[in-house]
């Protein structure tokens, strides 16, 4: 994942401001998993709720990000090309997203407090593997996304000759 997450930021990198930073906020969150991921391996019972919280926390932000900054940025660029195709993709795209964000607001419930912490510590392990598959997924159709709504529109792209 963190290599495809490299090749997010080679490709779209340098764009937008916008997606760059959301790009480098993907890259945190990747590096905050994988950490969360070496514990459960190494010590399940070891893991800290400030870790759990640590990468609930980045995994939130990342998603609200996406949500309430970056699919209305590119929607927008995409109205003001008068691109209908390109919305009705990124509408197709934001439904298979939502699936991973509902997955992520259930991670987080069941993380929220001291107590359900402990009383979940023990399905950890199976969360992560589904987050795996899950943000996986969700990298690849936000990539879709930057590719439909935004690279289409980028100067490179409409100056190419056909």
């Amino acid at each position: 994942m963190l290599e495809d997450c490299k090749n997010a930021q080679e490709r779209w990198g340098g764009v937008h401001s916008l997606i760059d930073r959301w790009l480098e906020q993907r890259r945190d969150l990747l590096v905050s998993f994988i950490e969360l991921k070496d514990a459960c391996d190494a010590e399940l019972e070891s893991v800290s709720k400030s870790r759990i919280d640590h990468f609930s926390e980045s995994l939130m932000d990342y998603i609200s990000a996406g949500h309430f900054e970056i699919y209305p940025q590119l929607a927008e660029e995409a109205r003001a090309f008068n691109d209908d195709s390109a919305l009705e993709t990124a509408e197709k795209l934001l439904e298979r997203l939502e699936m991973s964000t509902e997955m992520v607001l259930a991670f987080d419930t069941d993380y929220a407090t001291s107590v359900s912490c402990q009383q979940n510590l023990a399905r950890l392990p199976a969360w992560i593997d589904r987050l795996a598959r899950g943000l996986t997924e969700r990298f690849a159709l936000e990539d879709q996304l930057i590719a439909r709504l935004h690279a289409a529109h980028s100067p490179e792209t409409s100056n190419a000759p056909a």
